[in-house]
């Protein structure tokens, strides 16, 4: 087989479901993964019907087992990895006056943690040229975020983890990058129980540079250069892809 192998988590909606369509639509075989089984299904089904090649499978990343077993799995079919893409997530608004360790415990468990789960049983099957990309925030990199204090915290964790594993595995050949997506029109940012809700637009415009905020795609562009050849000398760095939100509010 040709084709790149591509695992991405979280796939079957938002920006995890247009990185799924991006490294299919560009001739790799994708590997989408979610805990959400008819959003996913729907997702393969879609690439497969445009002429692309994908496979789901349902993964809850809490499940070290049913991490280890899936990657077991594509490396016994295919024989490699070359692309990881970590991008499961949860983000729920809990003050911390509130907060429980259960909470908080679940948001690492799922946001950082559940990044090892992917990775540590597929680094043996990598070779030089493959490529891990990580889900940050502007949250973890730059912003605190109310309410949302263990997301915060889980998403600087994902920063730490990009520079150090960048470092461990280099001389590999492996690089290893993440991305701190601003505010992107994602289920997530619409929700109203947990984030800005449905008027997003109207509240986070005014502070963008550009106005507006970004789409899934245009993650979805940047994780795709992250992953090529062309970021060949690129690694232990988080790109921050956020409309100019960072400078212009520094």
């Amino acid at each position: 087989m040709d084709k790149r192998v591509v695992i991405v988590t979280g796939a079957g909606i938002g920006i995890g479901k247009s990185v799924a369509e991006r490294f299919a639509g560009q001739g790799d075989h994708v590997v989408v993964t979610d805990v959400l089984e008819a959003e996913g299904k729907a997702v393969t089904e879609a690439i497969t019907a445009a002429g692309g090649s994908a496979e789901f499978h349902a993964l809850n990343v809490r499940d070290t087992a049913a991490a280890d077993a899936l990657v077991g799995d594509v490396i016994d079919r295919f024989g490699r990895i070359d692309v990881i893409v970590a991008n499961a997530g949860i983000a729920h608004r809990v003050p911390m006056s509130e907060m429980t360790d259960e909470k908080w415990d679940e948001t690492f468990d799922v946001d950082l943690k559940g990044m090892l789960r992917v990775i540590r049983p597929a680094l043996p099957a990598m070779k030089a040229g493959g490529s891990i990309i990580c889900l940050s925030s502007i949250m973890g990199v730059a912003y605190g975020w109310d309410e949302h204090v263990h997301y915060s915290s889980a998403k600087a964790g994902v920063v730490g983890l990009v520079r150090g594993l960048a470092v461990e595995v280099a001389k590999r050949g492996i690089r290893v990058n993440g991305i701190a997506p601003g505010y992107i029109r994602t289920a997530q940012l619409l929700s109203e129980k947990n984030s800005l809700g449905p008027n997003a637009a109207e509240i986070a415009s005014p502070y963008i540079p550009m106005g507006r905020l970004g789409e899934p795609e245009e993650i979805a562009s940047v994780i795709g250069f992250l992953a090529s050849a062309d970021a060949s000398y690129l690694t232990g760095q988080v790109v921050t892809v956020d409309g100019g939100l960072l400078p212009g509010r520094y």
